[in-house]
């Protein structure tokens, strides 16, 4: 299976925050805010793996600043690491200024999904390989986050985190 970088799995939606997104105070549900995410994020991951795709869990969401009612909202996903058949995929949402066109991040999140067969099976996906400084970062950031989570669900033993391990101690010794 040939690697991929997380160019290939770059993906781009643009909203309009219409009236019926939006809640009494005029910003946008977080939950419709989630439906987008989860939607650009499941195409990036499939693109990624070539495969149906399934959201296994959302690991993380920051709502920094609220979206207002007639907002133009930009969600650029791409799949930040692969594992076997899992895919973590970071999805960054992006405000326009309506007369500048100047974006300003707003959002963040965090997801994983999986590869499946017809069955719901799980499947290989192809290997990630980050270029550019960011995806290393978060191809990095990524190990931990997953070894914590499989820390937390019993899925792993303490022993097994060495990534964690290694950040915590690294954290101790500069103390």
């Amino acid at each position: 299976m040939k690697s991929k970088t997380p160019a290939e799995s770059h993906c781009i939606k643009t909203e309009f925050v219409l009236p019926n997104d939006t809640n009494h105070v005029q910003n946008l549900f977080g939950g419709k805010l989630m439906q987008w995410v989860d939607i650009t994020a499941a195409i990036s991951a499939q693109r990624h793996s070539g495969r149906v795709v399934v959201t296994a869990s959302i690991n993380h969401v920051s709502f920094e600043h609220p979206i207002r009612q007639n907002s133009i909202i930009t969600l650029e996903a791409k799949v930040s690491r692969a594992f076997n058949s899992s895919m973590e995929v970071i999805v960054d949402v992006w405000v326009e200024h309506p007369s500048t066109g100047e974006k300003t991040k707003c959002n963040e999140a965090i997801l994983t999904f999986v590869a499946v067969d017809q069955n719901g099976t799980p499947l290989p996906v192809p290997e990630l390989v980050p270029v550019t400084e960011q995806e290393h970062k978060r191809y990095e950031a990524a190990l931990r986050r997953r070894q914590l989570s499989l820390l937390l669900a019993g899925r792993i033993q303490p022993e097994e985190a060495t990534e964690l391990r290694a950040l915590f101690e690294s954290a101790k010794s500069k103390r």
